[in-house]
């Protein structure tokens, strides 16, 4: 799968639910160097979720043992996001990842910057986005930024914030089956159920190609949430706290080598 970005055909964009491989077994990892271009791939890591100082230096250590070109971008204040020499690394890059951390670090820092705006022009001329926990959930126009765990929806169960916008017909959540956190993807679906919401376990990812059809990577699952069909929500009115009624809510657990179509709504097992 040795493919650069294609131009005229936006990149592939792929949430991973966090924690994912990076000693053995890295197939997701793998899988996103291969996309990029292999050994002539050139990754632009975005460690801004992490306060960590060794998060950045050690993707790229990951990256370049699988023999691509990488580095790492300091972008820890809103200010950095107009720096223009960050902004031509981000404009060389084939293949863009963001790491873990906190979510809301990423929205109130990228937010509505330059930076923010370049990575959607480039996904959408041919450059592959990826992102793992908090890098994951930002990928979407609605980011779900903190709520309940547990497995009610409840009408305090999610907090919503602005997202990097990358695609507009999902909704995405991490560490999912690990956090318990199926209440929360079902409360923030029940404010509009425009989209599909997939909750994504730790060490999976899905691999959304640019015609918008999803491949399970990974050894664990992705639950779909699909509101299409949902014929009642009592979001509404409901009080503070109250657990929500969603009836008509369709749901799918895909594991590895499973699709799920996001633009058609449709899933497809593994193929033999």
């Amino acid at each position: 799968m040795n493919q650069t970005p294609n131009k005229g055909k936006r990149g592939w964009v792929i949430p991973i639910g966090g924690a994912e491989k990076k000693l053995r077994d890295r197939v997701i990892l793998k899988r996103f160097c291969e996309l990029s271009g292999q050994e002539s791939a050139k990754i632009l890591v975005i460690p801004t979720a992490s306060e960590l100082e060794d998060t950045g230096p050690r993707y790229v250590d990951i990256f370049e043992s699988m023999g691509a070109s990488s580095k790492y971008i300091p972008v820890n204040e809103r200010e950095d996001c107009f720096n223009q020499e960050i902004q031509d690394s981000l404009s060389n890059a084939t293949g863009i990842f963001i790491t873990g951390g906190n979510q809301l670090r990423l929205s109130t820092i990228l937010g509505g910057t330059p930076v923010a705006k370049l990575i959607r022009s480039l996904n959408a001329s041919g450059v592959h986005v990826a992102g793992t926990s908090a890098g994951a959930a930002i990928m979407s126009e609605h980011m779900i930024a903190g709520g309940q765990s547990g497995p009610t929806p409840h009408e305090n169960g999610a907090v919503m914030a602005p997202g990097l916008g990358l695609t507009n017909k999902v909704i995405i959540d991490q560490h999912f089956r690990q956090r318990g956190r199926i209440g929360r993807l079902m409360a923030a679906l029940s404010y509009n159920p425009f989209v599909s919401g997939l909750g994504i376990d730790e060490d999976t990812a899905a691999f959304i190609s640019p015609d918008g059809v999803l491949e399970v990577v990974g050894s664990g699952a992705i639950t779909v949430v699909d509101p299409a069909d949902l014929s009642h929500s009592s979001m509404s009115d409901a009080r503070h706290r109250d657990a929500i009624t969603l009836i008509g809510m369709k749901l799918h657990v895909l594991a590895k080598g499973a699709k799920f179509d996001i633009n058609e709504r449709i899933a497809y097992p593994p193929e033999r």
